[in-house]
């Protein structure tokens, strides 16, 4: 048995030495036609301390019909959060290193749903988005995302400006306004 102990040892060595000489991660990816997404959202606000925003997901807009070509980047954080906490250096990740096909992107926005709301005096105020508001705020982006490059897109949504109140329905509207800033990062 003795005899075989140096073929393991240079089986094992030639394995892996053609684990590491075989590829790179460059030519793995080469032939590829994709780029990757971070989208993060944070807001600015003076006015307001709890607002409550419920996000479905974030999208882009992929072809030039306003209707359709929306691609979802499946939001990791849904759900109902604080928007007025995402000040300064907090912010809340909808997208992490989402691969997508490299295109040119018209638009990006966000899918809200039912549940939004502001506490003014520790009183909770439904925050309408279907009837009077916008429960798919987008922005105008129009860049190209070239392939093999990373991009980080900061969505910034302006409370003091996206919440008011309608007296002649006597209800608290949101109409958020976004801010966009698209940035690649890496090569």
């Amino acid at each position: 048995m003795n005899h075989l102990q140096p073929i393991k040892s240079l089986f094992f060595t030639l394995l892996i030495l053609v684990a590491f000489t075989s590829c790179t991660k460059d030519d793995i990816s080469e032939g590829s036609n994709f780029t990757s997404i971070t989208v993060k959202l944070k807001s600015i606000t003076e006015e307001h301390n709890k607002v409550y925003l419920d996000i479905e997901d974030v999208q882009l807009r992929i072809s030039e019909s306003p209707s359709n070509g929306w691609v979802s980047l499946n939001a990791i954080n849904s759900g109902t959060h604080n928007v007025c906490d995402l000040r300064s250096d907090a912010e809340l990740m909808l997208a992490d290193n989402f691969e997508i096909a490299s295109t040119f992107i018209y638009e990006i926005r966000l899918v809200l749903g039912d549940n939004n709301f502001i506490d003014l005096n520790n009183t909770l105020h439904s925050l309408d988005v279907t009837s009077l508001g916008n429960a798919t705020p987008s922005n105008i982006v129009t860049t190209e995302l070239i392939k093999h490059r990373f991009y980080n897109v900061t969505i910034e949504i302006d409370i003091d400006n996206s919440v008011s109140y309608n007296e002649d329905e006597n209800m608290m509207i949101l109409n958020p306004k976004l801010y966009t800033e698209i940035r690649q990062v890496q090569y």
